[in-house]
């Protein structure tokens, strides 16, 4: 509106001037420019909405321009109208506009020639590419332009998308294994310390509480040991997703025997069967996955397994891993803790992170857990 109004008013000072391109018209009326610049005025309102039809309606008002004595505002307020319909129009307008206006400025020079013969001819072409085909160059121009800031934003746009679901990715996964290391690191002492607490609590057997005490302070000390390793761990920001100082398949056998003194009131009878021949050191993860693997299933047993035997059984064929721990079914006399169903989770995840396979379930008449793993370091993970 504001283009239409300062073009109509500055038209209206020209004529009022009696400033003109022309000394004369074909109708003889000095008032026919007019017409025109209001024409063109109106199509100004256009430019934005509807570019095509300001474009055809401009047109129609510079043809019918030259008819009179003309008015310069008129010819500029149609070069703005030719630049809006590149700028604002539909991608196809945009490439057809100058190819049509470059072949009518062609078309209007080698006419002119034709007819005038004279190399002042040449004016006649150089003005209407100013009029037409300059303004339609423009429009392409600040297009490009445009587009391609647009589609840099977007892809600015899509990039820090992409960077905060990589963020949100990472810090669920560390939320994730804090969840696991926590679980396997506290649970599996505490539990301890429930189930011996309760039968310190419920028998009245003194050399009995005074066992169970026992196994209460050794799982208090080293679950409060290993709180404190995990809580530097994430005060110092260690950069390893598992400490250097991570247990390992070699420390199975203080593993077994801690439970073992622990089941023992239960009627658990816990042993280790490692049937690998091979003594190259297994990858650090699959090392800590195993470990986990057995000490969480111990921990199950030691909750939930009937009195009997709970094998824990390695073996190695090939590239993989496997690990078994078996433990009887039924019911079990004395306390039982609670089970919240986290630590199949945190095994299941270990297991999958690494690529590996996991089961658990009831087996002839026994809770199997059996997870394979990767033994080479090439194929953690894949």
């Amino acid at each position: 509106m504001l283009i239409a109004a300062l073009g109509l008013l500055g038209g209206l000072v020209l004529w009022l001037l009696g400033l003109s391109m022309r000394t004369g018209d074909v109708l003889g009326d000095t008032r026919l420019p007019l017409v025109p610049l209001v024409v063109m005025s109106a199509a100004e309102l256009l430019r934005r909405t509807s570019p095509r039809t300001a474009l055809s309606i401009g047109t129609v008002a510079l043809v019918a321009e030259q008819c009179t004595r003309g008015n310069l505002a008129t010819v500029a307020m149609y070069t703005d109208v030719m630049y809006a319909a590149v700028l604002y129009g539909s991608p196809a307008a945009a490439r057809r506009i100058p190819v049509v206006t470059f072949l009518v400025s062609l078309v209007v020079t080698i006419g002119s020639l034709a007819w005038f013969r004279s190399p002042e001819a040449l004016l006649i072409g150089i003005v209407t590419a100013l009029v037409v085909f300059v303004p339609a160059l423009t429009g392409v121009s600040v297009r490009n332009h445009r587009d391609a800031a647009e589609a840099a934003r977007l892809r600015a746009d899509q990039t820090a998308l992409l960077a905060e679901m990589d963020r949100t990715q990472a810090v669920t996964a560390e939320r994730a294994r804090m969840a696991r290391e926590l679980h396997d690191l506290v649970a599996n002492h505490l539990s301890a310390i429930a189930i011996h607490s309760t039968a310190a609590l419920s028998l009245g057997d003194p050399e009995t509480s005074r066992t169970a005490l026992g196994v209460i302070r050794e799982n208090s000390v080293e679950g409060l040991a290993e709180m404190r390793r995990l809580i530097g761990l994430l005060r110092t920001g260690a950069a390893d997703p598992e400490p250097s100082s991570s247990p390992t398949l070699g420390s199975l056998d203080a593993l077994v025997e801690q439970h073992r003194t622990a089941a023992a009131a239960g009627g658990l009878t816990c042993v280790l069967e490692d049937t690998r021949t091979g003594s190259e050191p297994l990858p650090a993860p699959v090392e800590l996955a195993a470990y986990r693997i057995v000490q969480e299933s111990l921990t199950n047993a030691l909750k939930h397994a009937a009195p009997g035997r709970v094998a824990v059984r390695l073996g190695q064929a090939g590239r993989r891993l496997t690990v078994e721990v078996d433990s009887v079914l039924g019911d079990r006399p004395g306390p039982r803790a609670p089970g919240s169903g986290a630590g199949l989770v945190g095994m299941r995840e270990r297991v999958a992170l690494l690529g590996g396979e996991f089961a658990a379930g009831p087996v002839d008449g026994m809770w199997r857990v059996r997870a394979e793993l990767p033994a080479e370091e090439g194929e953690v993970g894949s």
